[in-house]
């Protein structure tokens, strides 16, 4: 808010906490390490409680900062868990450790002014996914196996991505908002197309439920659509998927390819 932030549950959905500076100064962005007392703020608005190029990190139980992260550019998003903290600004994205902020990790990505970022929430894996260094590809880092997986996901530029809980899949939509794709992180195989409608449209979130047996996509048309992820699997042969939808259409949009290079891959290791 201009002047603090607050916090909502979702089951029910209610505001359960909110926070107003005594001296104001907007929060633009804010992150919660998943429902425990640490957040991550990023200034915004007309008066930014803290410069747009940092990050915060803020305690609410002692009611102060105990960290922070300063960039030569502006913050466009954070994701939290608890041993990380990445950021992203327009090309680039960092991987600090939680405990002492050190850096871990860093690479260039496509220009990412919506500040698509996704990190695996389970403590079982360690999973990062952004946008790549190529136009509609996504960039997943497999930390515990060491590994980088190059997903050639669309021809346009990316829209929307989300990992599951453990990091083993990640949808994808392009720009035009038409079609989700699912991929499996470690191969990079194609596991589904969901079909969303005909009309361009803008992807607001995509998500996961917790088993990873449904998809919900919310957009700028005022609809949730929910596909079901378990029946006639696609096994990469290009089959797709028709979802469930609250107001409004579904059917057949976006067509991407699987151009799939290594090159790409290559730049992408010679730039970290």
């Amino acid at each position: 808010t201009t002047n603090g932030f607050r916090i909502y549950n979702c089951e029910p959905y209610r505001e359960t906490f909110r926070r107003t500076f005594n001296r104001g100064g907007g929060i633009g962005y804010v992150e919660m390490l998943f429902r425990c007392n640490l957040l991550a703020l990023v200034g915004g608005g007309s008066n930014p409680r803290y410069p747009p190029n940092k990050v915060m990190i803020w305690d609410d139980h002692q009611n102060k900062c105990i960290g922070e992260l300063s960039f030569r550019q502006r913050v466009i998003a954070v994701k939290l868990r608890r041993d990380r903290v990445v950021v992203a600004l327009l090309s680039r994205v960092y991987v600090y450790r939680f405990s002492d902020l050190a850096l871990l990790d860093q690479f260039n990505t496509l220009n990412n002014p919506k500040g698509l970022l996704a990190l695996s929430p389970s403590s079982s894996s360690t999973v990062l996914a952004c946008p790549s260094i190529t136009r509609g590809h996504v960039r997943v880092e497999l930390y515990d196996a060491r590994k980088s997986t190059l997903i050639p996901a669309h021809e346009a530029e990316l829209g929307a991505i989300a990992l599951n809980e453990s990091g083993s899949k990640i949808a994808t939509c392009s720009e035009k908002g038409t079609l989700i794709r699912v991929y499996e992180t470690h191969s990079g195989s194609k596991l589904r197309e969901l079909r969303r409608g005909t009309e361009r449209a803008e992807i607001q979130s995509l998500c996961f439920s917790q088993t990873s047996e449904w998809m919900a996509c919310t957009s700028d048309k005022g609809t949730v659509h929910i596909f079901s992820l378990e029946d006639k699997p696609d096994n990469g042969a290009g089959g797709s998927s028709q979802g469930g939808q609250i107001e409004g259409k579904g059917s057949v949009g976006d067509t991407g390819d699987a151009k799939e290079t290594q090159n790409a891959l290559e730049l992408e290791r010679q730039s970290r």
